[in-house]
């Protein structure tokens, strides 16, 4: 260890040492976890219906010339469409496979600023990290208020093994609270072993000296994609799943389209545009050389593996980081949908539309859960309901002369025939990559919006403008669905629950009225089925993955889920029976 680092940790150690006493008895005064929308302009619904599928592809095709069209319908994507048609440029997206089928589907769930890149500020006198931190605390807080029913403050545990990482871990813990400033979610607490103990239970108890924890924010990641998208829609821009870019178009040297096929259909056809933005995350290699067949790859791909556990794995309202495993990696262990997330891994890779989780990316995410559970709590291979791999799309600045190091966080680069292409980053700051990624397409295409400066901090998305954490309550009361059923609606659909409801079926029975369950185990109901047509669900997969969360959250569940949805296909699917089969078999 340098010198350096040797004076900064002792610093730090001495100033953790010197609040320590009054870490251990702060004060956790319950603060207000729901702040109403900030009240303006931008918190108003728009009027314009959403658009059906085959409106959008016909817009599509009506040989309109965009300001912006954009490749990737990720969490990046889906923010670029938001950000660009809210500043007035017309604007069109396109997804080679549904809205989140990617990355931003197969994430932890969390909406965090990064403790651990906020330990290597401080540690390396690093200010880009230190900026990069503020930055995703900023978002933190925007998500969790333009999306409160997509999202959640959640109280995440450290445990403390050892004496003197009490006043090391406070102190890092506090700092966090520190760069959040006025945006911080909840402050940060210490918690005697006994406490700790009522809290977490299944911990294990031999040498435990204690707990702190701190507060980050957690979200329904497809839903929230997909939220974003909608609310898109509902502002202007023309969006389009299962719509796949097969060639880009260039006029004077300069990209003036591409040609697109829709893979439902088959049919093939050309979009004009003024500026095309790359926002494919993992694929980003593929259309840079589509563009250029003689650039060099910035992509590195990286696996991130993660597997469900039922819930009694972890508390309902906590989850648990472990900040060192036996390799070094940070594994967080957090509950999810009555399920407990454990992951994830992080591992080379290859570029995959499937990507798998291996035996020994499970194996070992079981191994790490088990060095911090009560031996009284067996950890079985058995109790993994589900698990998936995710692609981290890691990538080197083409920007920079020294291209062999990897960026630490997203990157925007302008290609001399002009794709923008946006890559790199995390799902916490889609929002301010977004606007990025917008102001670069801006300027380089000199295009002429009605608004210059981004619109979108602050931006209620779909489902926000009418929800509160009571509204459950009213479905209940109004519908008669089951409690269970009607927070989950309230909590994945927000306002637009009631309609959710309205399409509900009758049970025939005294209670509950209306909503006949996909799943006995799951809160998921028929009229979501159908109300995923109009969400733009176009197959099983689109439906159980990512408009219900029945994949990730229990492999037997998903058939199930595949059959109801089966016995809706006629009802505004586009898929024959052959297609369904080769598309789930693909995928899953």
């Amino acid at each position: 260890m340098s010198r350096r680092r040797l004076l900064i940790g002792g610093a730090a150690g001495v100033a953790g040492a010197a609040v320590a006493a009054w870490a251990i008895a702060a004060d956790d005064s319950p603060v207000q976890w729901y702040k109403p929308p900030r009240v303006s302009a931008k918190t108003e619904r728009k009027k314009r219906p959403l658009p059906t599928r085959a409106d959008q592809i016909a817009s599509l095709q009506a040989g309109h010339t965009y300001d912006i069209l954009i490749i990737g319908g990720g969490a990046t994507g889906a923010g670029c469409a938001l950000d660009a048609c809210t500043r007035g440029l017309r604007t069109a997206m396109v997804e080679a496979d549904d809205f989140a089928s990617g990355t931003s589907s197969r994430s932890t769930k969390l909406i965090h600023g990064g403790v651990r890149y906020l330990q290597k500020a401080i540690m390396q006198l690093d200010y880009d990290q230190y900026k990069m931190v503020k930055e995703a605390l900023h978002e933190r807080a925007n998500m969790l208020e333009v999306a409160p029913h997509l999202t959640r403050p959640l109280p995440i545990l450290l445990p403390v093994y050892k004496w003197w990482q009490v006043p090391y871990y406070w102190f890092g813990i506090k700092m966090y609270d520190l760069v959040a400033g006025d945006r911080n979610v909840k402050n940060s607490y210490y918690l005697s072993k006994k406490n700790t103990l009522e809290l977490f239970p299944m911990l294990k108890s031999d040498n435990l000296c204690g707990g702190i924890v701190y507060y980050d924010g957690q979200q329904d990641d497809a839903r929230m994609n997909l939220a974003i998208a909608l609310t898109a829609a509902r502002h202007g821009a023309t969006i389009a799943n299962h719509v796949k870019v097969t060639k880009l178009h260039k006029t004077s040297g300069k990209l003036s389209g591409a040609r697109v096929k829709d893979e439902l259909s088959g049919k093939e056809w050309d979009v004009k545009a003024k500026c095309i933005i790359n926002a494919t995350g993992p694929f980003t290699d593929s259309i840079r050389k589509m563009d250029d067949t003689t650039i060099k790859e910035i992509c590195c791909p990286s696996s991130g593996v993660h597997i469900v556990l039922p819930g009694y794995y972890s508390p309902e309202h906590m989850g648990l980081l472990d900040p060192a495993t036996s390799d070094g990696r940070v594994i967080f262990f957090l509950p999810w949908l009555k399920g407990t997330i454990a992951g994830t891994t992080d591992m080379p890779c290859d570029v995959t539309r499937n990507p798998k989780p291996t035996e020994d990316e499970i194996v070992f995410i079981l191994t790490e859960v088990k060095n911090y559970l009560n031996p009284d709590v067996e950890v079985r291979r058995g109790d993994v309901l589900s698990a998936w791999s995710g692609i981290r799309p890691l990538v080197s600045d083409p920007n920079k002369p020294d291209t062999q190091s990897l960026a630490r966080n997203h990157i925007v680069h302008v290609s001399t025939s002009g794709l923008v292409t946006i890559a790199g980053g995390k799902w916490t700051t889609y929002r301010s990559m977004a606007a990025e990624t917008i102001d670069a397409a801006i300027e380089s295409a000199n295009l002429k919006p009605l608004f210059r400066e981004c619109q979108t901090d602050g931006f209620l998305i779909e489902g926000a403008h009418g929800w509160t954490p009571t509204m459950y309550i009213r479905l209940v009361q109004d519908f008669g669905l089951e409690m269970e059923v009607a927070q989950h609606l309230a909590k994945s659909y927000g306002d637009r629950a009631f309609a959710v409801a309205k399409m509900a079926a009758m049970t025939g029975k005294r209670w509950p009225i209306i909503g006949k369950k996909v799943h006995p185990e799951f809160p998921y109901i028929d009229a979501e089925i159908r109300y995923g047509v109009r969400e733009y669900a176009c197959t099983a997969v689109d439906m159980i993955a990512r408009r219900l969360r029945l994949a990730f959250l229990n492999v037997q569940g998903r058939r199930r889920g595949a059959a109801r949805h089966r016995r809706h296909h006629g009802r505004g699917t586009q898929l024959d029976r052959r297609r369904e089969k080769e598309t789930n078999k693909r995928r899953w």
